[in-house]
């Protein structure tokens, strides 16, 4: 399982989500300017404005989601990836050490 990508694929539809909030804020902004409630500089205050707390939230909602997958990982007992490079390493140092006792007893 290709963690990395399936959390890549959900801050992908978090950007799609953002885009298309974002074209909506821009289609009420429009229309409140165009029903002459509020002139266009306000609109663009509002937008910026919403468009501005979204990140923040964005950003928070990604660091939150990424450290729920780190936990929900941890709890299925997958290990992390520097747990695995090591484990790594030492099946290499183990591998040379039979491999030179090997040798040794050829010899």
């Amino acid at each position: 399982m290709d963690n990395n990508n399936w959390i890549k694929q959900l801050l992908m539809l978090g950007v799609g989500t953002t885009s298309l909030v974002a074209e909506k804020l821009r289609e009420v902004g429009d229309e409140l300017v165009k029903d002459g409630k509020i002139n266009p500089e306000q609109a663009k205050a509002f937008v910026d404005d919403m468009m501005q707390q979204l990140k923040s939230d964005q950003g928070n909602f990604e660091g939150q989601m990424q450290r729920q997958m780190r936990n929900v990982l941890q709890d299925l007992g997958v290990p992390r990836q520097s747990e695995m490079d090591e484990l790594r390493g030492r099946i290499d140092r183990l591998e040379r050490q039979i491999r030179d006792l090997e040798n040794k007893n050829w010899r």
